[in-house]
């Protein structure tokens, strides 16, 4: 399997899945929910032809935001609509095509299957923890499909909330082929989005391309930064007053991916390294659960080196 195909595979509208629509002002639509997401160049009438397409195939509009970036001359949009029975997502792309070349549209329609989720890990459980809770809670947006680990240490947690756990050890003369073990867990799974919660090794440039758009990272982040081993400590010594964790895309560019969510919380001189890092890992909970949730209920969009997020 190759990268392009892989990629491709990532990139393939998953199958549908039936179910009631979310409530929205306190009363629960019935039916299916699907949303479509767009970004175009700015200019008169996009509104008026999306709405006037959903209304034309008898769909009712349950959620509506758009967002002008008159700096870049930009226009993002994405509208959740309900219908009696399930859509053909691939079918609406199709009659929706004329529309979006007008407006030279890049656009995609997503039905209701929830996207799957390859989780990978090293040793720190906190994260994995987090969005285990989250995805037994039905509050994750996705359906975690296993966890991939280049350790053994987590085997444990994973395997007690019933998911699948995979040992794919990692060193610099095996990394190859270790990544080719990893795209095809991907396509054997049909993940649709990787999750690196708190996996301490760096992605190859061909592998984050082939992931493009489709694996989203966290990492710590202080005010003012600090690198290399014992961040915490370095954190204690200068004295910060906030720490703080960001979730963002995977690119080549190391910890450089779009921003989507950063949490930062308040600090002072009694919390010890410890107590930091305790702190820290709750940041990274928060921003990356919310990243992944966002994600999966389409509220994304990238608009180049950054982000438009839909809440």
């Amino acid at each position: 399997m190759s990268m392009s195909e892989t990629a491709t595979r990532l990139a393939e509208p998953a199958a549908s899945s039936p179910r009631k629509a979310k409530p929205q002002n306190g009363k629960e639509q019935q039916g299916h929910t699907s949303v479509l997401t767009l970004s175009c160049p700015e200019r008169p009438g996009i509104v008026q032809a999306v709405t006037g397409f959903l209304y034309e195939h008898g769909f009712d509009i349950v959620e509506h935001q758009q967002f002008d970036d008159r700096e870049r001359g930009a226009f993002f949009l994405r509208t959740a609509f309900s219908s009696e029975s399930p859509v053909d997502a691939s079918k609406l792309e199709e009659e929706f095509r004329a529309t979006a070349s007008k407006f030279e549209m890049d656009f995609s329609f997503h039905d209701e299957t929830k996207p799957r989720l390859l989780v990978m890990v090293s040793k720190l459980g906190h994260c994995l923890n987090d969005l285990i809770f989250r995805w037994r809670a039905g509050t994750l947006g996705g359906e975690i499909a296993l966890v991939v680990s280049n350790h053994e240490d987590l085997r444990p947690m994973a395997e007690a909330a019933g998911l699948e756990f995979v040992h794919v050890p990692l060193t610099p003369e095996t990394k190859p082929e270790a990544e080719a073990r990893l795209l095809a867990l991907i396509d054997e799974h049909s993940i649709d989005l990787v999750v690196l919660a708190r996996y301490m090794q760096i992605l190859s440039d061909e592998l984050t391309t082939a992931l493009k758009g489709r694996a989203i990272n966290i990492h710590h982040s202080f005010l003012p930064g600090f690198k290399g081993a014992k961040p915490y400590h370095q954190a204690y010594e200068r004295g910060v007053k906030h720490v703080g964790a960001t979730a963002h895309y995977v690119t080549a560019d190391l910890d450089e991916g779009p921003i989507i969510e950063q949490e930062v919380l308040r600090v002072d001189h009694t919390y010890h390294p410890q107590t930091l890092a305790t702190v820290g890992q709750d940041a990274e909970c928060l921003a990356l659960s919310r990243a992944v949730r966002w994600h999966c209920e389409h509220r994304i969009l990238l608009d180049g080196a950054s982000t438009v997020v839909f809440r």
